[in-house]
């Protein structure tokens, strides 16, 4: 739930400040996916789709989402065209 939330803010930030299409679609796919394997849990699906290793799919988009905002961010914090690019590089 952290890392939607902090994908989430950094959505609202890009979103916001105008930033170019690539901060903005990664951090909302970021959003999407992680809603998506919060959702498959909450509904209890990942016991019907036994034929995958649910815990380490999750891990696996944790890991790749974490990696992917912080190279979006820290190009953000580095090319800060205005203080909403900033905020959602931070």
């Amino acid at each position: 739930v952290s890392l939607q939330l902090v994908a989430a803010v950094a959505f609202i930030c890009f979103a916001a400040s105008s930033a170019p299409g690539a901060y903005t679609s990664l951090a909302g796919m970021e959003v999407v996916v992680t809603g998506l394997f919060f959702l498959l849990y909450l509904l209890k699906l990942d016991q019907r789709l036994s034929w995958l290793f649910w815990p380490l799919a999750d891990v696996f988009n944790s890991v790749i989402a974490a990696l992917f905002l912080l190279v979006v961010c820290l190009f953000a914090v580095i090319v800060k065209t205005n203080n909403g690019m900033l905020a959602g590089g931070v």
